[in-house]
């Protein structure tokens, strides 16, 4: 199964993580496809479209073996259940998890959409996944620090691409702007990666944040041991710093 699973957090670059891998060429690319199905009720993947998980789970499993697919995703409430359930997927699916500070996550979020809640932080949600890769037999080790994507996004995509197998193709880290048709439907989520050409930090004042809010800040408080579990286990880019500066 050469099924390529990226579990991000919200907010955390991951648009700009999956935009990288498109620009790629050598895979068929799936934006968010858990929660298409949650939210309008279909997903498409190549030139099949899927209206359940457990079918889009069955293609995955069964019908990728003479291609690579790379999806990305925030695990979705409605549908996490039939995804831990299906343990060949994730036991062979090669699966990596983006975090970034619940903090910031809070604050972008909320600016948003500010029916926010505890649980759409995410961090919680990654640990279950993760130790449910775990407890299937798979490779859970792969975790994706956001800031390192920004500030080093050459030795930090080289570093994934070494993590699960796939070479590191330069020219990936940059695409011409512009919007993607997976993000149509919910375009607001993805403007800054639609008006980039690269990796970008782009920095937000906020109006609501942990220091002025106390349902953010509890939010944050709640994800904070989470956070430090994953950033714990963030791979190590400074080898691939080292090279690209040698």
């Amino acid at each position: 199964m050469a099924v390529f699973a990226l579990w991000s957090a919200p907010r955390a670059r991951s648009t700009a993580f999956f935009r990288s891998m498109a620009e790629r060429g050598d895979m068929t690319v799936l934006h968010e496809p858990f929660c298409n199905l949650r939210d309008y009720g279909e997903t498409d993947a190549g030139a099949r479209t899927f209206d359940s998980p457990l079918s889009l789970l069955a293609w995955l499993r069964d019908e990728t073996q003479n291609m690579r697919v790379f999806l990305k995703d925030h695990p979705p409430a409605a549908y996490v259940r039939d995804v831990l359930a299906d343990r060949r997927f994730l036991a062979e699916a090669r699966h990596a998890f983006l975090i970034r500070r619940p903090e910031e996550i809070a604050a972008s979020s909320y600016a948003l959409y500010p029916g926010t809640n505890i649980t759409a932080i995410g961090l919680e949600r990654l640990c279950e996944v993760q130790a449910a890769v775990r407890d299937a037999g798979g490779d859970a080790s792969v975790v994706i620090d956001s800031d390192d994507l920004v500030a080093r996004p050459g030795a930090t995509m080289a570093a994934y691409c070494a993590a699960v197998g796939l070479p590191f193709i330069p020219r990936a880290l940059t695409w011409q702007p512009g919007e993607r048709p997976e993000w149509r439907r919910s375009a607001r989520w993805h403007a800054d990666v639609s008006a980039s050409s690269g990796f970008e930090r782009r920095e937000r004042v906020y109006p609501h944040t942990v220091e002025n809010s106390s349902e953010l800040a509890r939010f944050a408080a709640h994800h904070r041991p989470f956070y430090e579990r994953l950033y714990a286990q963030r791979l190590d880019v400074t080898p691939w710093v080292q090279a690209e500066s040698s």
